[in-house]
């Protein structure tokens, strides 16, 4: 999925701006709107929380933020429900460009810095969305498994 293109818009649902905390502007923001969802989902379940389940949903919040910051002209709308046994992690910007993994090296074989966040989220979450927003720029969605 991490290669196709735009998915039909699910960006928002109506009726989801009720009393929302700001959106993260920074990586290390977005991260601790997940760990905080996560702990959450753990305490009112009564169930431990899975150490690399959260450490693979703070990773792909990370680079999801960072690629909007980096390559989508900022964050715009960050959302994060928890999904059963999954955690959606909602990152929109900008940029109508679509996500594209970089070949770690360049033309004379000298290894790149960075492009490496897209590969990462598509190994680590599922059901990727790429959608396009009307007033232009994208979502990307992606469900993050919890166990």
């Amino acid at each position: 999925m991490c290669e196709s293109p735009m998915t039909p818009d699910a960006a928002g649902r109506p009726g989801d701006e009720q009393s929302r905390p700001p959106r993260p502007s920074k990586p290390a923001e977005a991260r601790r709107a997940v760990e905080r969802a996560i702990t959450a989902r753990c305490r009112s379940g009564g169930t431990r929380c899975d150490a690399d389940a959260l450490s693979d949903a703070l990773l792909v919040a990370s680079e999801l933020t960072t690629n909007a910051i980096l390559h989508g002209g900022g964050v715009t709308d960050f959302r994060i429900d928890v999904d059963g046994p999954a955690l959606r992690v909602s990152v929109s910007d900008r940029s109508d460009a679509l996500p594209a993994p970089v070949p770690p090296a360049d033309r004379q074989g000298r290894w790149r810095v960075g492009g490496r966040g897209w590969p990462i989220v598509c190994r680590l979450a599922r059901d990727v969305r790429v959608s396009g927003l009307p007033s232009g720029g994208k979502c990307i969605s992606v469900l993050v498994p919890l166990s």
